[in-house]
């Protein structure tokens, strides 16, 4: 199925309906007239237009069809083209850029956003995410199915959607597979926080989990961060192994081992209880906390949540949605917006940090608008011919 707008006439001067046309309907007229079109006008590279692949006349309408941004087509549009940094596949400066200007609008109230609403359909198995973002760039929804019971079964524990829309008309930009999306915008945006606060001199990487987060945030944070160990530990000895061999890491046994003398820890796990503890961490460490995304689960121990400098992405969507700081009651000292912005002073060298990221609809939709942005200048290229 192709996502299809139904337009008064091929210029595009305005919207009238969204259908659905099966392309196999589409025949060697309809698309000799696109190309027809494609070469005589200009206006076809329109700013609504993801990826045009097809015009013409059907059943006596005026069609043009857009593209499904899928995650195959997100993983191409991120690694081949301008999202593309001095040779990042999907993390790059402007991503992690974009992520921190996400959030300090945010912190600074340029953002209408409600704390994300979770539907238990089944608790500890099944849920809905509904997330609504208005930005001054883009404005949009992310739907998030989060499924723990699909773990080992090859079917994502995330899967999502967003949906992208103009602020200024209220017009459909685009549709996209989100779960590539959430997974690049939550390790994008804990390395912000990591170059922020972590110190310059960081050489020892400890992630506990080795999950999609665990890969996504090995490719972040040494964007941001010379490391020259990486240690992986998971509760299942043979994903650590598996990890380790694909990147080049150190498998240990247990996280306290993994996390003893490290620099920057990441933690991105399901956990139900506490995995990592203060007493194990340096002073000056610092902590990427973005797994146990339910109210009564546990990543963080109280020890550390109680002497660290605890960060968040959004107070009031942490309090709604995160065990670590509802159970531990630990004083939050910034949003991490308030930093970004400079709202707020950076927490003196020397001190442990914990920034406990939930995620937030924000940081979806710029994501989002930096692929359509990216799709969209190929779509502007001049087409050929056939």
């Amino acid at each position: 199925m192709g996502i299809v707008y139904k337009a008064r006439d091929v210029r595009l001067e305005r919207f009238l309906a969204l259908k659905f046309l099966k392309l196999e309907l589409v025949t060697e007229d309809f698309r000799r007239c696109f190309l027809q079109e494609a070469r005589a006008s200009s206006a076809l590279h329109h700013p609504n237009i993801v990826h045009v692949y097809d015009i013409g006349v059907f059943e006596g309408q005026d069609y043009i069809a857009m593209e499904f941004v899928d995650g195959q087509s997100l993983r191409q549009i991120l690694r081949e083209r301008r999202l593309s940094v001095a040779g990042a596949v999907r993390y790059s400066v402007q991503l992690t850029d974009a992520m921190a200007a996400a959030l300090a609008a945010f912190s600074s109230g340029r953002v209408l956003q409600p704390v994300r609403n979770m539907l238990t359909i089944e608790e500890s198995k099944r849920y809905l995410g509904i997330m609504p973002a208005v930005t001054e760039e883009a404005m949009g929804l992310k739907l998030v199915s989060f499924y723990p019971g699909n773990a080992g079964t090859g079917v994502p524990t995330h899967l999502a959607m967003i949906l992208l829309f103009r602020t200024d008309t209220g017009e459909p930009l685009a549709v996209m597979d989100g779960r590539l999306i959430t997974e690049m915008r939550t390790a994008a945006v804990s390395a912000a926080v990591t170059r922020h606060l972590a110190s310059p001199d960081s050489r020892v990487l400890a992630l506990l989990g080795s999950g999609v987060q665990a890969e996504a945030h090995f490719e972040a944070l040494r964007r941001v961060r010379r490391f020259g160990e990486v240690r992986v530990w998971s509760r299942t000895p043979e994903h650590a192994h598996r990890f380790a061999e694909k990147h080049g890491a150190t498998a240990v046994a247990d996280a306290a081992s993994a996390v003893h003398g490290a620099d920057v820890i990441v933690t991105a796990t399901s956990s139900q209880q506490p995995i990592l503890r203060g007493a194990w961490l340096k002073p000056g460490a610092h902590v990427n906390a973005v797994g146990a995304p339910r109210p009564t689960w546990r990543e963080l121990d109280d020890a550390l949540l109680s002497s660290a400098v605890l960060v968040v992405d959004s107070r009031e969507a942490v309090l709604k949605e995160s065990g670590d700081v509802i159970l531990s009651k630990a004083s939050i000292y910034a949003e991490v917006g308030e930093l970004f912005a400079g709202a707020k002073a950076k927490p003196p060298d020397g001190r442990t940090t914990v920034f406990k990221s939930v995620g937030i609809a924000a940081e979806d939709i710029a994501a989002a608008r930096l692929v359509y942005e990216a799709a969209t200048r190929d779509a502007a290229k001049p087409v050929s011919g056939p």
